[in-house]
């Protein structure tokens, strides 16, 4: 894997070299836009609205809507003037305890990896990180772009999880959002019975995306048969219906959560008689 970024990471006097790799992947299936009849590529046109003609890149420029219908034009000198300072580094501003930042501020993961000089000093931030449970609150520059961050130990490494600005988030509370509600004791306590029978520990990786896969096997599937399958209906979709009797449907919930364990349970055990007779 190509590193995407190289710099350092620093604070106060520490400086460690490092490089960055992106933590994540998206798994989403890319399509073309085809003309119908001989399935010919449609390629994308880029047209001026005034008179829908063709304008090539040399004659095109970025241009700021300040006002509906009139723009200011933004040149690349512009941009510079305005640039913060790219120092190459992920400047660390202050440590703070890990379970103060709401996860809602966490944008995007990337790992770190230290370069062979900066290893002991890449362990030793970590450690100190996993001791007194912090991160550290950091601005980086990536791609022109100014990012708020956070250096968080996971496992061995260090990764750098890009975040939100304060300024970039909606409140909630410009939503229709209940508040305390007089709640019913009996509700309150079916719906916790509930949330525990429903509990495990995490685990991440029995959690796939059914949508992908269902559509890679029709993929699949229109290729061997040749681009048609037979029409089938559609799953009718669950309407967002009225929730009349909270109590009944909790019970339900519940005894349905019950059957769940019990059947989990028996095959469980019938798995283990199986392992026990085969040894």
């Amino acid at each position: 894997m190509r590193a995407i970024w190289k710099g350092s990471i620093s604070f106060s006097l520490v400086n460690i070299p490092i490089a960055l790799y992106p933590a994540t992947r998206r798994e989403e299936l890319k399509f073309r836009l085809l003309r119908r009849s001989d399935l010919s590529p449609v390629n994308y046109k880029r047209v001026a609205e005034v008179d829908g003609k063709e304008v090539p890149w040399e004659e095109i420029v970025k241009g700021y809507e300040y006002e509906k219908g009139k723009f200011v034009v933004i040149k690349e000198e512009d941009f510079r003037r305005a640039d913060i300072e790219a120092t190459q580094s992920v400047e660390i501003v202050e440590f703070v305890p890990l379970d103060e930042i709401d996860p809602m501020f966490y944008d995007r993961p990337y790992y770190l990896e230290p370069e062979k000089k900066g290893a002991r000093a890449y362990a030793l931030l970590r450690e100190a990180l996993n001791e007194t449970n912090k991160v550290g609150i950091a601005k980086v520059v990536i791609k022109t772009r100014q990012h708020l961050a956070a250096v968080k130990p996971e496992a061995d490494a260090l990764v750098l999880e890009l975040m939100h600005f304060a300024e970039e988030l909606i409140p909630a509370n410009s939503l229709q959002i209940p508040g305390r509600l007089d709640l019913g004791k009996k509700e309150l306590d079916m719906a916790t019975e509930l949330v525990g029978r429903m509990s495990d520990h995490w685990k991440p990786d029995k959690y796939t995306n059914e949508y992908r896969h269902a559509l890679l096997d029709l993929i699949q599937q229109k290729i061997e048969s040749g681009g048609e399958l037979p029409d089938v209906k559609a799953p009718a979709k669950r309407g967002a219906g009225k929730v009349i009797d909270l109590v009944s449907v909790l019970q339900e919930s519940l005894q349905k959560a019950e059957k769940g364990s019990r059947k989990a349970a028996g095959t469980g055990h019938r798995h283990r008689k199986a392992l026990k007779k085969a040894a």
